[in-house]
């Protein structure tokens, strides 16, 4: 076995290629975490001026309701760099502007239970019956923000919404929980970390986070697709049996 030569620099020697794959990936994360700083910036300068945000739910369920857009912007990002990976960050923009509406109306009945839990908590916490219901106003307020992202996530490849697709991703955040889980521990320590450092947080971690997060949603939705065609096959059908 050979040794390295004294006083010779070890080299990290990539081809082209994998050159290409690097920067690829430096320029998404780079794109994403400009484009959640910038839809996001009220409610970044809200978090950034007010201490025990979770004290405040109505006024910060307010600011929440920009992050549903944002997020589905960003999942329709993500996907398109699957297909194109010099898909220019205009585009993450112009996806923002086209899903705004449809994105709001998806994510804002998943804000209205959060906020609704989180100001339960807050009154109940104290009282003789926050010992029973605390916890599972909390379990109801985790399940409906990764139904909230898994719905953005859903919205990235059909833009349209409805109440069965609040159903389908609400039953695919409960049917796969653990990686429901691990996108929402992800998430915590993404915020826990952009506050105490806001600058290099937001310049370093959304984008990996996020990444991670649309590739766990996205195989939460997979698992359910064989039990949603089946629903919408039943829907589907008329009276004697027969497809529609």
């Amino acid at each position: 076995m050979s040794t390295p030569v004294a006083g010779r620099r070890a080299r990290l020697n990539l081809d082209h290629g994998s050159w290409e794959v690097v920067w690829s990936h430096v320029h998404r994360v780079l794109v994403v975490n400009l484009g959640i700083t910038v839809t996001n910036a009220p409610l970044l300068l809200a978090l950034g001026m007010v201490h025990r945000a979770w004290q405040h739910p109505l006024f910060f369920g307010l600011l929440g309701l920009g992050l549903g857009p944002s997020l589905a912007a960003v999942f329709h990002y993500l996907q398109r760099t699957t297909e194109d990976d010099r898909v220019p960050a205009a585009d993450l923009f112009r996806g923002y502007q086209r899903l705004f509406t449809t994105a709001l109306l998806g994510w804002a009945p998943w804000v209205l239970l959060v906020t609704v839990a989180a100001t339960d908590v807050a009154v109940l916490r104290r009282t003789a019956f926050g010992p029973a219901l605390v916890p599972l106003l909390v379990v109801a307020a985790l399940v409906a923000t990764n139904s909230g992202v898994v719905t953005m996530t859903a919205l990235a490849d059909s833009a349209r919404v409805s109440p069965r697709t609040l159903l389908t991703t609400s039953y695919a955040s409960v049917r796969r929980w653990w990686l429901g889980l691990l996108n929402l521990t992800l998430l915590g320590i993404t915020v826990v970390l952009v506050n105490q450092a806001p600058l290099l947080g937001l310049a370093v971690l959304p984008g990996c986070t996020l990444f991670v997060v649309w590739r766990n949603s996205r195989a939460m939705l997979t698992a359910v697709a064989p039990a949603a065609d089946l629903a919408a096959g039943h829907c589907h059908r008329n009276s004697a049996g027969v497809p529609a």
